[in-house]
């Protein structure tokens, strides 16, 4: 496989960025940036590669064939990551993660397709499977049982890779990544919606008592793994990405509160989301077996995060207007109206 120009959807948001950010840092790839440009796509998470000449951005939707026909045959190999992502919009509105999720998706593997390339990479999630009852550890042959509207959009789109695979022999390979935290997530997200309300001294809402467990795998390491399934991932196969770092949504709040010296008393039970899993859990022997480990634990991950939010207000402050404050209004004004202090709740 000869690889000369990625092409990465998505790439202006989270972990988009950051893989962009890896690319550059670690290949003498160009990198076409093609990205819609939605609320939680930022051009200033790019800001320091925004000059270099390997890079080139494209705003777009996936969802617009004429877009990504004209693009796909400039590309060798295609990192897929644009995706509606946030669980709580897609309770409020499914049918946008429809569309994207699923007829995006399509778009891009239809145009793959007809194109010569080397290799897709479908950036999954491990929402897909459900939630783990018990001690259960999924593995990458597990059936899907998706429960909310992301995960539901999310398993539709990654069903079609697969069947791309089957009928064209789509050089596909699939990502399932746990939960991913580090610098320039959006803020609606657990880890810096947390972070950026202690260090401004605003109530952290909580749902239900906090006792969901997820495993929070630091970006860089993710990248890491995308890294390795891009140029050594057998095609065909989907990998599971965990970083072992299980915790509760409470202990990941106490840690926050403990790294910033701010007090439990900001923390507030509000009432819980619709289907809230209680446990997602993936076994990542398979991309083990090929040489991925991580570099951060729990707490390594989590002060590199909280230390990053803290020291780049410059970078969510701005967010934290407009768009942002009036989806936090509609999901958390009521529940923290009616929410107990911590102390008091528990």
């Amino acid at each position: 496989m000869t690889i000369h120009t990625v092409l990465v959807t998505g790439g202006a948001g989270f972990i988009g960025s950051n893989f962009i950010r890896h690319l550059l840092a670690n290949y003498n790839y160009d990198i076409i940036n093609l990205d819609k440009l939605t609320y939680a796509g930022n051009l200033e998470n790019l800001a320091d590669v925004a000059g270099d000449q390997r890079y080139r951005f494209v705003q777009g939707d996936i969802g617009d064939a004429e877009v990504v026909r004209e693009l796909m045959p400039q590309a060798d190999a295609v990192v897929s990551f644009a995706a509606e992502s946030h669980v709580d919009r897609s309770i409020e509105d499914p049918g946008t993660f429809i569309q994207t999720d699923v007829y995006g998706t399509f778009v891009l593997l239809d145009a793959a397709r007809r194109s010569d390339i080397e290799r897709f990479l479908h950036i999954s999630t491990d929402e897909v499977y459900g939630q783990s009852i018990g001690d259960q550890r999924f593995k990458e042959d597990d059936p899907f049982r998706p429960r909310s509207p992301y995960a539901a959009s999310k398993a539709g789109g990654e069903l079609q890779v697969h069947a791309f695979r089957e009928t064209y022999d789509l050089p596909v390979v699939i990502a399932r990544p746990a939960n991913n935290i580090g610098p320039y997530q959006y803020p609606e997200k657990a880890v810096p919606l947390f972070t950026i309300n202690a260090i401004e001294d605003e109530p952290l809402p909580v749902y239900g008592e906090g006792l969901q467990i997820r495993d929070r795998l630091y970006v860089d390491d993710h990248c890491k793994a995308l890294d390795l399934l891009l140029h050594e991932g057998e095609l065909g196969e989907a990998y599971n990405i965990s970083a072992g770092n299980e915790r509760t949504n409470i202990e990941v709040v106490k840690t926050i509160l403990d790294i910033l010296e701010k007090p439990t008393s900001l923390i507030r039970f509000v009432e819980d989301r619709l289907g809230h899993d209680e446990r997602y859990s993936m076994e990542a022997t398979k991309i083990r077996a090929l040489g991925w480990s991580t570099d951060h634990d729990f707490d390594a991950a989590m002060e590199k995060t909280v230390n990053w939010y803290r020291d780049h207000r410059e970078w969510w402050e701005p967010i934290r207007s407009g768009e942002y404050r009036e989806y936090y209004e509609r999901m958390y004004g009521r529940r923290l109206a009616e929410a107990k202090p911590y102390e008091e709740a528990g």
